[in-house]
Formats: structure tokens, C-alpha cells, sequence
């Protein structure tokens, strides 16, 4: 540890703000984990409870009483963009012909939003993932630059002469690597949860979907979502 903090502060200055970059970056993205995390587990559990609201209840009105009580809810405005589409065609008076293809529609629209939503800032961690890599190895080829400069200007050399200078170089390159490893499997472990949380969020859709066409006929006048929570 002491061999190594050494050579950092013996490292040239743009050698440190490499490293002062890539230290900037490891922090933002295990904040970003931890925070996405959190998210993650909350809209899975939201889902999840919501998922089990629908295929419990005995009608719309207890589908959206459950729903409109949680609107941090991926499925609270799945469940609002369907309802306001089945309201509308409430209005035309053809609610039964078109509500199959429309509605679904509207809930796919709505599961595409919400998983957008849950992406957003993965570009993160890609992106460290990505460039943390070749940002180190610019910050050694750079400190090994440096040092062979420093070693023409030597009237003798020796591997003693040469070895710290490398060995100095060659911190950015394992520092790099050290940002990239954990954005690479917080990235994809968060893709996968995603995946899991969108699949759950269809079947959800597939359930109201069929709620409606079930009971479109008990509500002429549309759905009021806002009144059921």
C-alpha cells in the first residue's frame, strides 16, 4: 500500500488527474448502484403487489382502489394511460369493438414509458465501463512516455533506474480497470432485473386488459382512476 501511494504522488500531473478522473468515476458509479438498487427493489416489490391485486380482485373497482394507492408504482400509470384510452372510447359509444386493440395499445405505450423510466442513467455505468479502460491506459502511456524521457537524459540505465517509473505508469492502467469490472456487472445485473420487472409488468397488462373487455359493458360512462383511490 505504501509502495503504491508512493508512486502516485510521484506520478506526473497528468498522470494525477487521470487518476483523479477514474477515482471520480468509481464513486459516481457505486452511487448510482447503490441508488439503482433501491429503485429496483421498490418497483419490483410494487409490481409484484400489484400483479397480485389484479389477479385477486374480484373486479375494475378493487383493481384500481389497490392501484391508485400506490402512484410511485410502475403499474400506477401503466394502469392510468389504459384507463384514460377505455374512457375515451367510452365516450364513442364503440367501447367493446375497439378496446382490444387500443387498449392494449395504451398499455403497451405505458410499459415502454415506465421501463425507459428505470433505464434512464444506465448510460452511466456503460459509459464508465466503457472509457475507464482506455482512460487508464492513456494515463500510462502517458507516465511511461514520461519516464522514457526522463531515462534518455540518464548517463547510465538500469533496470533499478527503469522499474519505477513503469511500475508508476502501470497504476492508471489497473485503476481503470478497477472502475470498469464493477460498472460492467452493475450494468448487467440491472438489465436483467429490468427485464424481470418489464416481463412482470406485461403480464399485469394482460390481466386489466382482459378485466376490461370482461366488464366493458358495467361502465358505460368510463372509469374515473382518480375517484378509485
Amino acid at each position: 500500500m505504501d509502495s503504491l501511494i508512493h508512486a502516485v504522488l510521484q506520478a506526473t500531473i497528468v498522470s494525477k488527474c487521470v487518476l483523479a478522473l477514474l477515482l471520480f468515476m468509481s464513486l459516481a458509479s457505486w452511487a448510482f448502484m447503490f441508488a439503482r438498487q433501491l429503485t429496483l427493489k421498490s418497483a419490483r416489490r410494487s409490481v409484484l403487489a400489484g400483479l397480485h391485486g389484479v389477479e385477486q380482485a374480484r373486479d375494475l373497482h378493487d383493481i384500481l382502489r389497490h392501484m391508485a394507492g400506490d402512484a410511485s408504482s410502475p403499474l400506477y400509470n401503466i394502469t392510468k394511460g389504459a384507463v384514460a384510452e377505455f374512457n375515451r372510447l367510452s365516450r364513442t359509444g364503440d367501447t367493446e369493438r375497439l378496446a382490444s386493440e387500443n387498449v392494449r395499445r395504451a398499455l403497451h405505450f405505458g410499459i415502454a414509458e415506465e421501463m425507459a423510466r428505470l433505464r434512464s442513467s444506465l448510460a452511466l455505468l456503460a459509459t464508465a465501463a466503457n472509457t475507464a479502460p482506455f482512460i487508464g491506459l492513456f494515463g500510462t502511456v502517458w507516465g511511461i512516455m514520461h519516464s522514457f524521457t526522463a531515462i534518455a537524459q540518464m548517463k547510465s540505465v538500469s533496470l533499478a533506474t527503469v522499474a519505477p517509473g513503469i511500475a508508476e505508469a502501470l497504476v492508471a492502467t489497473a485503476v481503470g480497470l478497477f472502475v470498469a469490472i464493477p460498472a460492467v456487472c452493475g450494468y448487467n445485473i440491472f438489465r436483467a432485473r429490468i427485464s424481470e420487472i418489464e416481463g412482470l409488468c406485461v403480464r399485469y397488462g394482460g390481466h386489466l386488459l382482459n378485466r376490461l373487455q370482461q366488464e366493458s359493458n358495467r361502465h358505460p360512462e368510463g372509469l374515473d382512476f382518480a375517484r378509485e383511490g
